[in-house]
This record gives C-alpha cells, structure tokens and sequence, in this order.
C-alpha cells in the first residue's frame, strides 16, 4: 500500500514521537539503574518508575512495528507482536496505576486511620504490587493467545465462506475489545480513586493555609501540585486511549488510512508528555535533567519539596 501525503506526514510525526519515547523510556531505566548500582537501593516511587521504563520500552517497539508491518504487509499475521504489545499495554496500566495511589498516600494530608495504616504499610510492599501486578497482566498473554488461535482457525478451516469468516472474526474482536477495557476498567478505577482523593486533599489544605500560612503548607502545596499535574496528564493520556479503542471498531481505523496515523500521532504525544511529567516528578531523574540542561547543579533552598 502506497500512502498519500496525508498519511506520510502523520506517519512522520508518530516514527518521531516513537523515537521520543523510546529515548525517554531508555533515560529512566539508565539513569535509575545506575542510582540503585551506586546506592544499592531505590524508593518505592524509584521502583515503579524503572518498571515503567522497561515496560514503556518494549510497548512503543512492538506498537511501532505492529503499525508499520501491518500497514506495508497487510497479510501478515503479526500475532506475537500484539500479543507482546497487549501484555506491555496492561502492565503499563497497573503499574501506573499503582504509582498513583502510591503519591495519593504518600502526598495527601488526610488524617483518617486507613491513610496512616496505608502510608505505613504500601511503601513497604512495592515489591510484592509490582509482582502482583506481572502476574496480573500475564492473563493478557493467554487470553491474546487464544483469540489469535481461534482467529487462524477461522481462516483455516472456512477458506471458501469470506462472509461468514469475516462475521465471525468481527464478532471475535469486538468481543476482545470489550474483554479488553474490562480488563483495564480496575486499574482505571484505582487510578480515578486516587485523583479524587488527591484533589479532596488539596482542597483539604486549601483551606488550612487560609489559617495558617506556613513554610510547610507551601511545601506542601508543591507537593500536591507536582502529583496532581503528574496524574492530569495520564488522565488525559488514559481516555485519549479509550476513546481510540472505541473509535477503532469503526470501519475508517481498521484500513489504517490517515485517520488511523492522526489518532495514534494524538495518543502518543500525550504519552510523551506523560513521560516528561514521570521524569521530572522523581529527584533523581529531575536531578540528572538539571545537570546534564543546566550545567552544574545549584545547591537546593532548605525548602524545597520532595514528591
């Protein structure tokens, strides 16, 4: 298939924005591993952020590589590159999830005995959520799995009936899409939970300040303020990816023609940004940005906020 000029610029903008993310993806890993090689450990917000990277790595790669292979080969049944872009797709989702509700109660000023228990007892456990959460997204593998086989024995064994083989593979792919954001519908909630309790909490302080105006409300403030533009921008990203889940069932993003390349430019770049926003909420990568940007790194005020 040849693209017209529409479809090529968009292509354009999202090989770009791929090469982005990879490279944004590569920083977070690279400069978290070797903070963990030098100090021999990492926060738990550390911990998330390096699997994040690692995950985010493998989804743009097999994203780019299903979208290209699958625009100039058609025919090409591309199962393992869905597959591994399914898995990456849902652990991604949990994972930043749980970074979510690990800044809700790491951040919010809520002083019910739940939040205390949860500040104490969640920091400590980020190892075992991050396995939970691998375990979790392995379902992915086996379900992909098997529509991707019932879909060759659609092929296989109707070759002569096209209709019917096309209805029953239409039938099979919305019922995987709909299987799909049900399978991504816990973690959204998780992450919907934590941003109303986030801005329930600012608000909280909101009105604290108005009676006490102290150097440790304005730290808090910019603490709040750094979690809640981290968890806007994958609000945005997270229904910018439904909304072209939906929108893909149509005919028009099937064919991959240029609106197809326009949605995935829109998504991406929210992804990117999303990214931005990941690494400058952690201290250590907001440090290495600042030094490798800024030149030597300036001795920080005895105020400054910590995420």
């Amino acid at each position: 298939m040849i693209p017209n000029e529409l479809t090529v610029f968009f292509m354009t903008i999202y090989l770009l924005e791929s090469l982005t993310i990879i490279v944004q993806s590569s920083l977070i890993v690279a400069v978290l591993s070797r903070e963990w090689v030098q100090v021999k450990r990492l926060s738990p917000v550390d911990m998330i952020l390096i699997s994040l990277g690692i995950c985010r790595f493998f989804l743009q790669w097999s994203s780019a590589l299903h979208n290209f292979c699958s625009y100039f080969n058609p025919d090409d049944d591309l199962w393992y590159i869905a597959i591994i872009w399914e898995f990456t797709n849902t652990l991604v989702f949990w994972l930043t999830s749980l970074l979510a509700v690990v800044y809700c109660v790491k951040v919010s000023s809520f002083t019910y005995a739940i939040f205390l228990w949860l500040r104490w007892r969640i920091l400590r456990l980020i190892p075992q959520l991050l396995l939970c959460s691998l375990m979790i997204s392995c379902v992915t593998i086996i379900v992909s799995a098997i529509k991707h086989y019932i879909k060759s024995q659609l092929i296989l064994q109707l070759p002569g009936n096209i209709s019917k083989t096309e209805t029953l593979r239409t039938f099979l792919e919305k019922y995987y899409i709909g299987q799909h954001l049900a399978m991504l519908f816990i973690p959204f909630l998780l992450f919907l939970t934590s941003t109303t309790l986030l801005i329930a909490s600012l608000c909280q302080h909101l009105r604290q300040i108005r009676h006490h105006d102290t150097g440790h409300s304005n730290s808090s403030m910019k603490a709040h303020a750094t979690a809640l533009r981290f968890l806007a921008f994958f609000l945005i990203f997270f229904t910018s990816y439904f909304l072209t889940i939906i929108v893909s069932t149509k005919y028009i993003l099937r064919h991959k023609t240029s609106w197809f390349w326009a949605g995935e430019t829109i998504i991406y770049a929210t992804v990117s940004i999303h990214l931005t926003s990941l690494m400058l909420s952690s201290p250590t990568l907001k440090k290495v940005l600042k030094v490798n940007c800024c030149g030597p790194k300036l001795p920080e005020s005895p105020g400054t906020a910590r995420p």
